[in-house]
């Protein structure tokens, strides 16, 4: 009797979006995936590739409604929509069986009178948080391998905490002073009509932006106290600069301990399949991980002080949402990790 190979039924909703289309371009070409679904309600009835071209010849299905009952027959339904949306239906899908990423805010904050505070309205669901796991396979491999709910982290929260991640569990630093920096493309706004987004506002042009308090903060706040096993103090600044793709980010935090940096993150990351920890004296670029689910990271320590700076370039769309998706689902469904996922950066 011959093998018959398990195709993984998938549906993005919210399939328009730079992350959705992302996820179309990553799953289009996925050996273990056949894509059944993609709503839109605004496109609904439009063919994929007239709105997205790059894709002809790999996607020849159309826009639709969103509609439960063909989402509740998929095996893995993809949220790739703003917040408060997935939180609406999530609770109907997971009571049929399946299985569901959300790449939004919904269910990445455990405590959801925290994402009211943030997010400006009642969660819709605050009994379905505890049943999410957070789909930072670095971290959390293990727990992601048996959910039903995987809530993706947002794309500066993925950059600082794999940055972080070494020193916090080593527990080499102060926790109550650490500081990240963190430039940002102009996808990572979404694909929407906004002024500060047009070429003529944003080019030439670098700015901070939330400075007062960001969205991501509780999340990174939250990643960072749990691996440090301990309450986590940060001070976030992000940036906008005049590139699509792509976020660099700079990260500061003061030893308390006598360490080999290189050698502790080396060995910290030396399993992962999309961490890569650079030789001494190199800096991650952005141009080096673009297209790419590759996050890489250098550590430095100045002058030999008591400071440690790590930077990481990560791919916004990528590793920061659709390809960490594409990642947690890999492992959801027992597969490689890198299936899908081992395409090479775009350079230049």
């Amino acid at each position: 009797m011959g093998w018959s190979r398990v195709v993984i039924k998938a549906v993005i909703v919210g399939g328009t979006g730079y992350t959705g289309v992302e996820l179309l371009r990553l799953l289009a070409s996925h050996p273990e995936v056949a894509l059944q679904v993609i709503t839109s309600r605004a496109e609904a009835g439009r063919r994929v590739d007239d709105l997205f071209p790059n894709l002809r010849g790999h996607c020849d299905l159309a826009f639709s409604e969103p509609d439960a009952a063909a989402l509740a027959d998929c095996d893995v339904v993809f949220y790739a929509t703003p917040h408060n949306v997935a939180m609406n239906s999530v609770p109907a899908l997971l009571d049929a069986g399946t299985r569901v990423i959300d790449l939004s805010a919904d269910f990445r904050l455990r405590d959801a009178a925290v994402w009211s505070h943030w997010y400006g309205e009642p969660h819709a669901c605050p009994e379905v948080i505890e049943r999410a796991v957070y789909g930072l396979p670095e971290m959390y491999r293990q727990q992601i391998a048996g959910a039903q709910l995987v809530a993706c982290p947002g794309c500066y929260p993925t950059a600082v905490q794999l940055g972080f991640f070494p020193l916090l569990a080593a527990g080499v630093v102060e926790l109550d002073s650490l500081v990240a920096n963190a430039a940002s493309g102009v996808s990572g706004a979404g694909r929407q009509a906004k002024i500060d987004n047009l070429v003529s506002e944003a080019s030439d042009n670098y700015k901070a932006y939330g400075v007062a308090g960001h969205r991501h903060l509780p999340e990174i706040e939250q990643g960072l106290s749990a691996m440090a096993g301990s309450p986590v103090e940060l001070t976030f600044v992000p940036h906008l600069v005049p590139m699509i793709r792509g976020i660099l980010a700079t990260l500061y935090a003061r030893l308390t301990k006598e360490v080999d940096l290189q050698s502790l993150f080396e060995d910290h990351y030396r399993d992962e399949p999309f961490v890569d920890v650079l030789p001494a004296g190199q800096l991650p670029q952005t141009r080096s991980v673009r297209g790419a689910n590759h996050c890489r990271i250098a550590v430095t320590r100045p002058l030999g002080r008591d400071t440690a700076v790590v930077t990481v370039a990560e791919d916004n769309l990528v590793k920061g949402a659709s390809g960490q998706a594409v990642q947690a689902m890999n492992i959801m469904f027992g597969l490689a990790e890198t299936t899908g996922l081992d395409g090479i950066a775009l350079l230049p």
